[in-house]
This record gives C-alpha cells, sequence and structure tokens, in this order.
C-alpha cells in the first residue's frame, strides 16, 4: 500500500538526505495528526508538488508539527508529452468534477475555458474566486492520487486566447459527437508522439451546449483536429477524464514506471 502524502512548498525538500529529519508543519502537519492520526514509527511521503518526493517514518507527532526521518528522496521527471485539459465551464459543479478527475487520472495541467455556450460566467471578483477553487481541487485531488506533481491550473482563456494556444500546441483535439475519427486513431497517427522532444497535447472538451461550429472552425484552422470519443455523448465531466485516459495509454505515459 502506497504512504499518505502531505504537501510542502515547492524547493523546500531540495537539501535532504537520508537519515535527516523534516519538519512539516502548518494545516498539512494538523491533517496528519489529528484527522490521519499518524503516530511515530509510521511511513509517510512529503512531496512538494513540483516532482520530488521524500519518504520517511514518522519520528514524532503533533498537531503543530510532524517529524520525519527522511529514508529517500527521489524526483519524479515530468513526461515528454505533457497533457492539458480544456475544460469549458460548466454549471452544476461539472467543470470542477472533470478536473478533479482528470488530476487523479494524470493530467499534467488545466485550462479553464470561456467557451460560447457557458452558461457560467467568470468575472471581476468572482473568476478570482472561481480560479482559487479549480487550485483547491487539484491540489485535492493529487493529495488523494499520491501525485508528487500537482498540475498547474493556467489562468482562463476565451475562445480567441485558445486559438492562440491552439497554434503553439504540438497537437491539439477537440471532442466533438460529430467528428468523424476515433481519438485512439487521431492519437496514433501523430507525428509527434514519440515523445522524443518534450510538447503539450490539447484536449479541448465544450460546455453542456457542445462547442459551437463557429468555434470548431476558428480552432480547426489554427489546427485543431476533431476526434470522437465514443458512440455516445458523454457529460463535459465525463470526456475530458475519459480522454486522458486513452491518450495516457496510447501514448505510453503508462507504461514508464516511476523512478
Amino acid at each position: 500500500m502506497s504512504n499518505p502524502v502531505f504537501f510542502t512548498p515547492p524547493g523546500s525538500l531540495d537539501h535532504m538526505t537520508a537519515g535527516r529529519a523534516f519538519v512539516l508543519d502548518g494545516t498539512e502537519a494538523r491533517h496528519a495528526v489529528t484527522v490521519k492520526r499518524l503516530a511515530p514509527g509510521e511511513p509517510v511521503d512529503i512531496v512538494d508538488g513540483a516532482g520530488t518526493r521524500m519518504s520517511g517514518r514518522v519520528l514524532t507527532a503533533s498537531p503543530a508539527a510532524l517529524e520525519v526521518e527522511c529514508t529517500s528522496l527521489a524526483v519524479e521527471e515530468r513526461p515528454a508529452i505533457r497533457l492539458v485539459l480544456v475544460q469549458a465551464l460548466a454549471k452544476g459543479d461539472r467543470d470542477e468534477l472533470a478536473i478533479e478527475t482528470a488530476t487523479e487520472l494524470g493530467i499534467d495541467a488545466v485550462i479553464p475555458w470561456q467557451s460560447e455556450r457557458s452558461i457560467v460566467r467568470w468575472k471581476g471578483d468572482r473568476a478570482a474566486k472561481a480560479h482559487a477553487k479549480w487550485q483547491s481541487v487539484v491540489a485535492a485531488a493529487a493529495k488523494q492520487a499520491r501525485r508528487a506533481w500537482v498540475p498547474e491550473v493556467r489562468p482562463a482563456v476565451d475562445t480567441a486566447a485558445l486559438a492562440g494556444l491552439v497554434e503553439a500546441a504540438g497537437l491539439a483535439i477537440i471532442l466533438h459527437e460529430d467528428a468523424v475519427r476515433p481519438l485512439r486513431t487521431v492519437l496514433e497517427t501523430w507525428q509527434g508522439r514519440d515523445g522524443t522532444e518534450p510538447c503539450e497535447v490539447l484536449l479541448i472538451v465544450g460546455p453542456e451546449g457542445g462547442i459551437s461550429p463557429r468555434e470548431v472552425t476558428r480552432l480547426c484552422g489554427k489546427g485543431a483536429l476533431t476526434a470522437l470519443l465514443g458512440h455516445h455523448v458523454l457529460r463535459s465531466s465525463t470526456a475530458g477524464p475519459a480522454a486522458v485516459v486513452l491518450a495516457s495509454d496510447v501514448l505510453g505515459r503508462w507504461t514508464a514506471p516511476l523512478p
């Protein structure tokens, strides 16, 4: 069974070596002691959210601080082919469900998209609060999945800004019910799938009402491809995670063991 995971700020594990003690404090320490009930002698992982994982055993435990002896330190490299979920804003927290599940499945970054048909709107103070909520959702999901990397939640974009991101990506795929080619075929025939150079694959998911024809035309004009995920119409909260699973398999992201 994998060790429970707790977060520390990026860089705080950089100088750790086997045998040294690390002190975790703040809310993470309180959670470890009062919720997880960790006690001296139990194994635990401390990660910095930027790829570094320290495994160790608890030396002392109090609500104020958790002292952990380092037994090993590893840096988990980011995959060469990085998956980015472009999730249209959706009502009923379905967009949050999508990014939560995608994080547990291994997404590398998420981008909130204010599409034409999005009922939810991020404006003013609400935009900052909503973005912070997405960051919180992603962080909690990364902890649940015992990940050393916390996916980046990038700034929200409209369709004009998304078109620019499509143009710069290694591959951009619009998950669309009217597409002809299956997602697997699009991924398998992609020329950059050998992973020799770092690049990003954008998986673009529309809102409840779907992506408008005008948006599809605009994004495809910048190089995006449409792909069919299955025979049935999936919810906005389901399509992205399903695509992450298939893309991770086809692109070999799940075959290489972690350090």
